[in-house]
């Protein structure tokens, strides 16, 4: 049974804010109107760039010298959102990892379709690798959209034969461009942040005009997984996009790469972000923490 805070919280979502038929503008609108722009007062936030990504380091005070990195992928539906809308979410990353966070702007799909958001992430990843981090130490971390980019950033790595990160954390990651999993074709419950046809819109969007949904770089579902770093993938049990990532998790095991599966019990999409804010955000937060430390001591 969901706690009292979740279903409070649930109670206080209005319906009808995502929209498949929005243009980009409106869905960008709204994306930034419900992510939050602050962290808490003693968290450190340095801005940086990375060989010319914008990025932003943030780490509460006693991960302010860990040399465990977290690179964040951050979500924003391919579309919309800033780092600064995820410095909250650095602070419950770098507090339940045990690491400096490190988010950086991908550039927006109707600025630059795929690749270009996969490519930033390279870039990022490498300038991180150029200044002396060893990859053994960084974890890729992708919420949402975000989750997806980073998958094909790993496969890029390892298709190139360049060194990979220790692992890479998916949180209700976007894995499947055509939406075809159960939770989406048959939902389990109102997801309030998602539709299937409005991620489905926003890959479109992320596509381009004549780009192909079913290029395993969009639709990371469809990628070779074999020689990946292990992965931990946490979804909700009624998240619009849970079974992207059970789906790849059984593939992803006959190919030869561990991945571990956390499917919490009336969670909805997104929901990780929220950490803080209900229990279940929380410890599902510190699951991933634990994992993490395991991974990179």
């Amino acid at each position: 049974m969901a706690s009292q805070e979740f279903e409070r919280l649930m109670s206080a979502m209005p319906g009808g804010n995502v929209d498949h038929r929005d243009p980009v503008e409106v869905v960008r609108e709204k994306m930034h109107a419900i992510h939050p722009t602050s962290a808490s007062p003693t968290t450190l936030v340095e801005a940086d760039s990375l060989d010319g990504i914008e990025a932003k380091w943030i780490a509460t005070p006693e991960n302010a010298t860990s040399d465990r990195i977290v690179m964040h992928v951050h979500g924003g539906a391919f579309v919309s959102t800033v780092i600064d809308h995820y410095l909250d979410y650095g602070e419950h990353l770098s507090r339940h990892l045990g690491a400096r966070v490190v988010c950086f702007q991908w550039t927006w799909a109707d600025e630059a379709p795929y690749p270009r958001a996969v490519e930033d992430t390279l870039t990022a990843y490498r300038a991180l690798l150029a200044r002396g981090h060893a990859p053994s130490r960084i974890a890729f971390v992708g919420d949402s959209c975000g989750g997806g980019i980073a998958l094909a950033a790993i496969c890029a790595l390892r298709d190139a034969g360049e060194p990979m990160p220790a692992c890479l954390v998916g949180l209700t990651p976007w894995l499947d461009a055509e939406q075809t999993g159960d939770a989406a074709m048959h939902p389990r419950g109102r997801d309030p942040f998602v539709t299937a046809d409005w991620i489905r819109a926003r890959f479109r969007d992320y596509a381009g005009p004549s780009g192909d949904l079913r290029d395993p770089g969009v639709s990371p579902i469809r990628a070779k997984l074999h020689d990946l770093p292990p992965m931990y993938l946490s979804v909700g049990g009624i998240d619009t996009t849970a079974d992207d990532s059970t789906r790849l998790a059984e593939r992803a095991g006959r190919e030869g790469v561990s991945v571990v599966v956390d499917v919490a019990a009336e969670m909805i999409h997104g929901y990780v972000g929220l950490c803080g804010a209900f229990p279940e955000a929380t410890e599902a937060m510190q699951r991933v923490g634990s994992w993490v430390k395991q991974r990179i001591p």
